[in-house]
């Protein structure tokens, strides 16, 4: 019998998922798994468990969480130097990372794209203090995201990250910056910096056709315009940042951003390290189920055996 270990968040999102973890086990056992469900205790325990259960080499890893709760997931995967694949039930608040490979939040369907849907090796970034999967930021609201109060997300959702944007609209910021990319080196002060993996980022659709398994990175930078800021980011989240003056878009395989700002980087919608920071690509580094419809984010499958 193939083994399945279910390895849940039970504090993210609206709704635990705890609750309908009996239908899970229920549904994965008739596929024909014998189910391990494993509970995070603490911060950063799913990173520890995600590591010991890649090393037991079950058939499936499948997590429940939200992007915070997948992004421990593939550090602790990485750690441990092995290629389970992964099936992911979202189940936090805002799903980005989820939404991007087309997995819906509806549970029956989730388990049959984790089970049925096409395996793809997908690209993972590497920073000093780890790896994140979908964006790493600087500047102006990206702390919305760790900063929004807990409670405050379970009882109305993602209409919390609203509410602490709309309290941020008058405070935006400033950040000095020197990036270095593969076609050379931007200068100057942003309101925002992205280094995005993904399609969409905080809810909204950035990068229309992401390339996911290319070894790169999408780079955007937001000039900072005075009294225009605010205007200039509805433009780029509500149509795209391709369209915007002062928003410039670069693909990169390595960045490396000197800033002596102190605002703190966010990666995968977590607080993260402060000040300069060094970013890597690795190709095509975890194995995920998908949505078959996302298969044309995954365009250099063929050159490693990726997709089934």
């Amino acid at each position: 019998m193939d083994r399945c270990i279910v390895i849940y968040n039970p504090v993210s999102g609206k709704r635990p998922f705890e609750t309908n973890l009996p239908a899970v086990k229920q549904r994965l056992a008739a596929y024909g798994y014998e189910v391990d469900a494993r509970r995070s205790e603490h911060p950063g325990h799913i990173s520890e468990l995600c590591e010991q259960a890649a090393r037991e080499k079950p058939s499936l890893l499948l997590v429940a969480g939200g992007d915070g709760t997948f992004n421990e997931c593939i550090n602790g995967v990485l750690r441990s130097g092995l290629r389970p694949e992964i099936g992911l039930l979202p189940s936090g608040t805002s799903n980005d990372l989820a939404k991007s490979l087309g997995l819906p939040k509806q549970l029956e369907k989730a388990i049959r794209f984790a089970v049925e849907g096409p395996r793809v090796d997908m690209d993972v970034v590497e920073t000093k203090n780890g790896y994140f999967t979908y964006v790493a930021a600087i500047g102006s609201y990206v702390h919305i995201s760790y900063s929004t109060s807990d409670k405050l997300k379970e009882r109305i959702g993602y209409l919390a990250y609203i509410v602490s944007g709309i309290r941020q609209f008058f405070f935006l910021r400033k950040v000095r910056a020197e990036v270095h990319h593969a076609a050379g080196v931007e200068k100057g002060r942003y309101s925002l910096l992205m280094l995005v993996n993904s399609k969409r980022v905080a809810g909204f659709n950035i990068i229309n056709r992401p390339v996911l398994d290319d070894g790169k990175l999408d780079i955007l930078l937001f000039r900072h315009v005075p009294f225009l800021n605010n205007l200039l980011f509805a433009i780029a989240f509500l149509l795209s940042p391709t369209l915007v003056p002062g928003i410039k878009r670069v693909s990169s395989d390595q960045v490396n951003i000197l800033t002596d700002s102190p605002y703190r980087w966010t990666v995968d919608g977590e607080a993260g390290m402060t000040g300069k920071a060094s970013f890597r690509v690795l190709q095509q580094a975890v194995r995920i189920a998908i949505n078959p419809r996302r298969r044309t984010y995954f365009r250099n499958q063929r050159s490693k055996g990726g997709q089934s």
